[in-house]
């Protein structure tokens, strides 16, 4: 959050042309001492004595205009002051200040007319320029407000404040370089001015130059210790940085010096979900709502830690909260769009996606994510085009390839031609997409395959492919190219349409006869198991399980084979214990060695993991367990794939409820034992 900082200069000339008494020339004397010194009381007392003797004595109305201003009593000082105008109309302290009231007023338009007019009069008015810019950045209009700063800097050389409010103007115009240029000439001006450094930190922030924005917070800091604003923006730094600890740090010591600061508690709340303390971060952004009711950005926050507890409806409940306060709040209505989404409410989901889309067309995210749903749904012509807004996607895992070539979807010939297939995602994704590489081949295309080095092995002789390279390394020439998650669009593919479902993929002999003879003679089922994906995936911790949880529910008498090469350490100890499961660890050296010893394998019972798919792609049994709402690939209401004809889904029918998977993965086992499918 940043906050500018601006103000209205007021002027107070006193232009005594009145015909006075020698007692009411006294009396105003007394009351401008005691205006002078700050006791508006006093003065205000006197002002009004005078004026009952004198009424038409402009100069103590327009002292009283000011003194309402200082108090910020604005309607009574836009009186006062145009009273003492209709006496005095050519004095340009009156216009000025009277602009500056109407500008509190939420009145910048008629605040400049009012500047107009004093410079009119007073053509070399410096604080009227100054004034008057403030009043067009309030009206959105910071070209112009600039050339105000600039002539009332031209008047009035050592004007700091000109200086810094010129920078905010430049900072509206987003470029934050030239306004550091003007906030180091108010520094220059006025080594001490708080304010300047603060905005400055804003601007280096901006440049993302977090390092020194959080030098420039602290020289604001150490000006005005009681600086809540400086604490506030220098922990966002902080979170820029990767440091949430010490961004709570920094927003705790803003909350401290004000108590009711809704931003603090807003970015509070950011931090402790960044250091997943999903329980503190909504209270703080229930704190935030407390201090300003009103605040949108708020409950669509907690909107998304609701989620991520997986309390659904809850969470539509706060986004529903955050579009009624901003009714053109896109990002809440595609947030919005994932939970319900996440319900498996597909329809609804979409719609409000259509609504993100339709407040902000260009939004990646919502196009996103509407065609994730639309995926799921099994509408693949119109998911598969919306997909391709994953390369706009700011969090996009792969980044997209600036090739010179262009990008190949199925409009041009390439008969003749040398195309570059890369992958992207995660190894799963290449292994069940690559399956398009003999389709692209037939084309009469020469095919390059670009795979991530553990794939490269079990990919050394695949169909359709006439050079494979390992990911990272030199690229050879080509013309044209295309992320393997493309093709699908680039061929058309519909559910009925799915190319090679029963198998493509097969181990390699020399692999298959080493692991036959480690595993050694086989008297029982033989199940092979994966139980957790990778721990950096996004939903892993709605995909994985823990291994103890598995072997609970699984029947006793199978013989048991990780086919994992990674273990976390809260499944190191059971593997360890028990000789149910036998582990090889460090022995599957890449996906070659792990695709041999899936192939000796009866069944695998795998969670949602690039396991299952190249069991799939090798025609192997294969029981996937997924969660509630899974990935799009899986679709919905079915047991079966039409990606892999020898999977069959074990679905979640409740948010987080494993022991009922596994018990009807268990009962499936027992009847396989019974039918001694072996």
């Amino acid at each position: 959050m940043v906050m500018p900082f601006k103000r209205n200069n007021i002027s107070t000339p006193l232009v005594i042309k009145n015909t006075m008494t020698d007692q009411l020339q006294a009396r105003f004397q007394e009351a401008l001492q005691y205006h002078q010194r700050g006791d508006l009381v006093a003065a205000q007392s006197l002002y009004q004595e005078i004026l009952q003797a004198q009424p038409n004595h402009f100069d103590s109305l327009h002292l009283l205009g000011i003194i309402a201003f200082q108090t910020k009593n604005f309607p009574t000082a836009v009186e006062l002051i145009g009273k003492a105008i209709e006496i005095f109309p050519n004095n340009p302290a009156f216009y000025s200040n009277r602009g500056a009231a109407l500008q509190e007023l939420k009145q910048p338009a008629e605040a400049i007319q009012s500047y107009d007019r004093a410079i009119a009069l007073q053509p070399d008015y410096a604080d009227a320029y100054y004034n008057r810019g403030v009043a067009l950045q309030e009206l959105k209009l910071p070209v112009e407000a600039i050339e105000s700063y600039d002539r009332a800097i031209a008047l009035k050389p050592d004007y700091a404040e000109a200086y810094c409010n010129r920078g905010l103007a430049l900072q509206e115009l987003k470029q934050p370089a030239e306004a550091i240029e003007s906030y180091d000439r108010t520094i220059a001006l006025k080594p001490d001015y708080a304010d300047a450094y603060y905005n400055r930190g804003n601007a280096l922030k901006e440049l993302k130059q977090p390092v020194e924005a959080i030098e420039s917070y602290d020289r604001a800091i150490a000006l005005k210790p009681d600086y809540a604003e400086a604490y506030c923006n220098r922990g966002v730094a902080l979170q820029e940085l990767k440091l949430p600890v010490e961004a709570i740090e920094s927003y705790d010591r803003a909350i401290a010096l004000k108590p009711d600061y809704a931003e603090a508690y807003y970015n509070r709340g950011v931090a402790l979900q960044e250091l997943k303390l999903p329980v503190e971060a909504i209270e703080s952004y229930d704190r935030a709502i407390v201090a300003m009711p009103d605040y949108a950005e708020a409950y669509s926050n907690r909107g998304v830690v609701l989620q991520e507890l997986k309390q659904l409806p809850e969470a539509i409940e706060s986004y529903d909260r955050a579009i009624t306060l901003k009714p053109d709040y896109a990002v809440a209505y595609s947030n919005r769009g994932v939970a319900l989404q996440e319900l498996e409410q597909l329809s609804k989901a979409i719609e409000s996606y259509d609504r993100a889309i339709a407040l902000k067309p260009d939004y990646a995210e919502a196009h996103f994510n509407k065609s994730i749903a639309l995926l799921m749904d099994g509408d693949f012509a119109q998911g598969l085009e919306l997909y391709e807004w994953r390369w706009k996607k700011d969090d996009f895992t792969s980044p997209e390839r600036n090739f010179q070539q262009p990008l190949w979807l199925g409009d041009n010939t390439l008969t003749g031609k040398t195309i570059l297939l890369h992958s992207e995602q995660g190894l799963g994704d290449t292994i069940q997409f690559c399956r398009y590489t003999k389709l692209v081949a037939e084309l009469g295309a020469r095919v390059i395959l670009e795979v991530e080095k553990p794939l490269v092995p079990l990919l050394q002789e695949f169909a359709g492919v006439s050079e494979l390279v390992v990911k990272g390394d030199s690229l050879p020439p080509f013309d044209y190219h295309c992320p393997l998650l493309s093709l699908p669009l680039a061929f058309k593919t519909e559910l009925h349409s799915i190319p090679y479902s029963n198998k493509y993929l097969r181990s390699n002999q020399s692999k298959h006869s080493y692991w036959a003879s480690k595993l050694g003679s086989q008297n029982k089922l033989r199940v092979g198991i994966v139980w957790s994906g990778s721990s950096v995936h996004k939903n892993d911790k709605n995909r994985s399980i823990q291994l103890a949880d598995m072997m609970q529910q699984l029947p006793l008498d199978c013989q048991y084979v990780s086919l994992q090469k990674e273990v976390r350490d809260i499944d190191k100890s059971m593997l360890h214990s028990t000789s149910s499961v036998l582990h090889y660890g460090e022995e599957l050296h890449d996906f070659a060695d792990t695709a041999a010893l899936c192939e000796l394998m009866d069944i695998i019972i795998s969670v949602d993991t690039s396991v299952a798919h190249l069991c799939g792609a090798m025609g192997k049994v294969t029981w996937v367990l997924l969660s509630f709402s899974p990935d799009w690939r899986w679709l919905l209401d079915r047991d079966d794939s039409p990606w892999y004809r020898s999977i069959k889904l074990y679905r979640q029918h409740n948010i987080g409820d494993w022991d009922s998977v596994l018990e009807n993965v268990a009962n499936d086992l027992n009847k396989c034992k019974k039918q001694n499918i072996i």
